[in-house]
């Protein structure tokens, strides 16, 4: 008798843990669902928060080389009394990026200038092992949690309205957090993805992870256009 009872109320125990576990499943799936849906498939709420506004605030990473070279050439070409603050993000160890951002700054906006620059750990260094790559990725993914949401979250604050990238894998780490925040109705940047020039015939492998999730993506080549629906590349002619 009593191992019937125990048997009976094991069951019932098991049969009431099951079905909440569906329904707790299930609800995590929709709503995981409903999510992505109004992050990729719904336009964007900070551009229509920012439409009428004076000025926007713009971060840019400077990935070192001819990636800072085109950066600082596409940010030159704007008004910087209409882009302001600015948020120049460089990668460790890039001294140089820094130097000419500095010296953009002074060229623009010599004595009255806004802008700030920090620097972010790679996502792989030269010569890195890709064995060790997923921790220092991580590392990158953890600063930016830290200065692009952790601000939204205490103070509900903006790291940006405009974040503009063209690579290289370090920025990707940028673009990722911009949509966990989205994700998760935090305040994030507009995602604008400018291909390096000097890609041709194929996209670097930074833009094709970002592709998708860009909120424009530009190509400097006609052969760079694709449709294949995953975030269809906009050809504007040459930009830098």
């Amino acid at each position: 008798m009593l191992l019937s009872e125990a048997l009976t109320l094991a069951w019932v125990t098991t049969r009431s843990l099951f079905i909440y576990i569906f329904f707790l499943s299930l609800s995590t799936y929709l709503f995981v669902l409903y999510r992505l849906y109004s992050v990729f498939c719904t336009p964007h709420a900070k551009l229509q928060n920012n439409l009428g506004r004076p000025t926007r605030s713009l971060a840019v990473f400077l990935g070192s080389g001819g990636h800072t070279s085109e950066a600082l050439a596409l940010v030159s070409s704007l008004d910087f009394d209409k882009y302001s603050p600015r948020t120049y993000i460089i990668s460790e160890g890039d001294s140089l990026s820094a130097k000419k951002a500095v010296a953009l700054e002074k060229l623009k906006k010599p004595g009255n200038s806004e802008y700030r620059i920090l620097t972010m750990p790679r996502a792989r260094k030269v010569h890195q092992s890709l064995a060790s790559t997923p921790l220092t990725a991580l590392g990158s993914l953890i600063w930016t949690l830290r200065f692009m949401t952790l601000p939204a979250i205490l103070s509900k604050k903006s790291f940006a309205d405009v974040l503009l990238i063209n690579g290289p894998g370090t920025s990707v780490a940028l673009v990722l957090v911009a949509y966990f925040n989205r994700f998760w109705w935090l305040e994030s940047p507009r995602v604008i993805y400018v291909e390096s020039f000097a890609r041709v015939n194929s996209l670097s492998l930074s833009g094709k992870l970002v592709r998708p999730l860009a909120d424009r993506f530009l190509v400097q080549w006609p052969n760079l256009v694709q449709t294949d629906g995953l975030g269809t590349p906009q050809y504007r002619g040459r930009l830098v």
